[in-house]
């Protein structure tokens, strides 16, 4: 897909060009070298962390480099642009869910495996605000990248889900967006309140309890 975010800014062009020149990522297809690809996870992961630890908008693509031990020439070369860096952490993070889901979806107990890739989600809400807001600026939210994503999303919930509710495990008339909502909804309430560390899970848990509240038979 082709992005749109704003082009480097003056000093971030100098930079680049001082540590090689950027070449352009126009061959899709073509598989990248070994040192490439571990440069390339490398600067998507740290990027991650830092649009974690503050508003991706506000965050230092020279950091991002310095901290993925890389210069900011090979950033560049990678990712043109602040957008396709954001794009690519949000993808990645969403695959990353996804893998997950699949793993637990082979789990011996599928009501705490729901639960697992549940807390997962909670931890990805706090990066997945920071870049989806940055994400809008410059893309609709029905762009191509953010409705795979969704969709992406949404299949590994009702897996998992699913195999829940084939065991008992969790009440018959919940559904994959029903999750996916209240999951945004205690993302967004610790969101409101950083210094309470157990907030998360103590949300995350009544979620739970409603969501077993029929199977218990305690209605």
């Amino acid at each position: 897909m082709t992005t749109t975010g704003a082009p480097a800014q003056p000093g971030e062009q100098r930079a680049a060009r001082a540590d090689g020149e950027r070449t352009p990522r126009g061959d899709a297809q073509r598989p990248l070298r070994a040192d490439a690809q571990r440069n390339y996870q490398r600067l998507v992961s740290t990027a991650s962390a830092v649009f974690t630890e503050r508003d991706a908008d506000d965050a230092s693509l020279e950091e991002i480099a310095r901290r993925a031990g890389v210069g900011i020439g090979t950033l560049y070369r990678h990712f043109p642009n602040r957008q396709a860096l954001l794009e690519a952490v949000y993808r990645d993070q969403v695959d990353m869910l996804s893998d997950r889901a699949e793993r637990l979806s082979n789990s011996a107990d599928p009501g705490a495996a729901l639960e697992e890739w549940l807390r997962a989600l909670v931890s990805f809400g706090r990066t997945k605000r920071s870049l989806t807001s940055a994400l809008l600026a410059t893309l609709d939210k029905d762009s191509e990248l953010l409705s795979t994503c969704s969709g992406i999303m949404r299949g590994a919930a009702t897996t998992l889900l699913e195999r829940a509710q084939a065991v008992g495990a969790v009440r018959a008339d919940a559904n994959a967006v029903d999750l996916l909502r209240l999951v945004h909804a205690v993302s967004m309430a610790v969101d409101r309140e950083p210094t309470d560390s157990g907030q998360a899970d103590r949300l995350l848990g009544l979620v739970m309890d409603g969501l077993r509240h029929q199977a218990s038979g305690d209605r």
